[in-house]
């Protein structure tokens, strides 16, 4: 069972001891996602994570950083998402407090150097790169955009390539003075480890994190991007993004929306994968999944698809969509879906890391963390008829939304398909 400490300045402490490993995973969840920017500021969020990472007080520099995780066998990452950004280290649970002494050093002491920065900018300007290059990531940013439209929510994490190139030491310290304070992070450690005793670590080099919350993110406004984005781009394979907006993250039906999109494409037993690429031979990819925030959501199935079958593909998809809604799924089916959610979620939780995630993301965004067997409550109270009745609440003809990259031009012919 995860415990909690609130240290004397406010920042929360959530761990979970995992006496089967020997592992331990030091995850700090900050309320820093790209969503707390503004137009001239795309971006800083990531670019921050990066900086985070040219050194401190005790380790000055990448190089350091680098090699005080890679002498004792670790691992560290950093990600940053549109309502959070995390960073954390893996390790052998006798070295948790080079955990936390990196970490620690990382978040609090960190100079934000202009050699540094402007280093940093042509490391980023690839990553953008990259993602230009590569369909498969930005389709989804794609898609995103058309369910919520041209505010921080719907725009895409990596930014623009203005502020990637004039961001300046006084922007990344304004950003950091502002969101990065006990208030707003978590630290969640899980593994091998007391709960007293990685209290104690993060009291010891995390207790010094002081100020609070500056300002927060603006709520949704009207959600809409338009029904149909057309990227026009020379490829092999046709790459669509087909869904509609959704619930948010604590909506009372959130787990029967992950059921629904399990049962759609969540695995190779699932309709789309069986009805669009087993049985017509028209994708290679094919996925359905959901994605959640605060206020707002979409569900979303992903395709690659043979660049002269788009059109018999796009149909095949809402031909799922519409199967679902048309008529009840079967109780072997929803049990299948349940079985396959809840195996999943015990498999990635063998992972420390993935451990850690759950607890820190619960208890910032959700104010409170749960439990594995509580969401598995959730998960088993789902019935046929609730898959049915939020099938019938989201799956609407007018709110079709579908995003394209490919060698296409027509995106009116495109529109005409989305139709039950």
């Amino acid at each position: 069972m995860f415990r909690k400490t609130t240290l004397q300045n406010g920042l929360r402490v959530v761990t979970e001891k995992l006496e089967g490993t020997k592992a331990v995973t030091v995850l700090v969840l900050v309320g820093a996602g790209s969503r707390y920017e503004n137009r001239k500021l795309r971006g800083i969020s990531h670019f921050l994570e990066h900086m985070f990472f040219k050194g401190g007080d005790r380790f000055k520099n990448t190089k350091e950083v680098s090699e005080a995780i890679d002498s004792i066998g670790g691992e560290f990452n950093a990600f940053t998402g549109k309502e959070y950004a995390g960073y954390y280290v893996k390790v052998a649970c006798a070295n948790a407090e080079v955990a936390c002494d990196v970490l620690g050093d990382m978040l609090l002491n960190a100079r934000f150097e202009e050699k540094e920065i402007e280093k940093e900018r042509g490391v980023i300007l690839e990553e953008y790169n990259m993602y230009q290059d590569t369909p498969m990531y930005q389709i989804g940013w794609n898609f995103e955009s058309l369910v919520f439209g041209d505010q921080p929510l719907g725009w895409d994490q990596i930014g623009t390539k203005e502020l990637i190139r004039t961001v300046q030491h006084e922007d990344f310290v304004k950003h950091k003075e502002g969101l990065y304070t006990p208030d707003n992070t978590v630290v969640a450690v899980v593994g091998n480890i007391d709960h007293n005793d990685a209290v104690d670590l993060v009291s010891k080099y995390f207790g010094e994190l002081g100020g609070r919350k500056v300002f927060d993110f603006e709520p949704l406004k009207d959600m809409n991007g338009g029904r149909v984005s057309l990227k026009e781009k020379k490829t092999e394979q046709a790459h669509i993004a087909l869904g509609f907006p959704s619930y948010p993250e604590g909506h009372e039906d959130h787990w029967t929306l992950k059921i629904l999109a399990a049962i759609l494409g969540g695995n190779m037993s699932s309709r789309m994968f069986l009805g669009v690429r087993e049985a017509k031979g028209l994708t290679y990819y094919i996925h359905t999944s959901t994605d959640n925030y605060s206020d707002g959501g979409a569900i979303v199935t992903n395709a690659g698809v043979d660049l002269k079958r788009i059109e018999i593909a796009i149909e095949a998809i809402i031909k799922e969509y519409e199967g679902v809604l048309s008529e009840e799924i079967s109780s072997v089916e929803l049990k299948k879906a349940k079985e396959f959610l809840k195996g999943k979620m015990t498999l990635r939780l063998e992972d420390s890391e993935e451990y850690a995630h759950l607890l820190a993301k619960y208890e910032l965004l959700r104010g409170g963390s749960k439990n594995p067997d509580e969401i598995i409550k959730l998960v088993d109270s789902v019935g046929v008829s609730d898959v049915h009745r939020v099938a019938k609440d989201l799956f609407v003809e007018q709110n079709i939304k579908l995003a394209i990259i490919g060698p296409y031009k027509d995106e009116k012919k495109l529109e005409e398909l989305l139709k039950f």
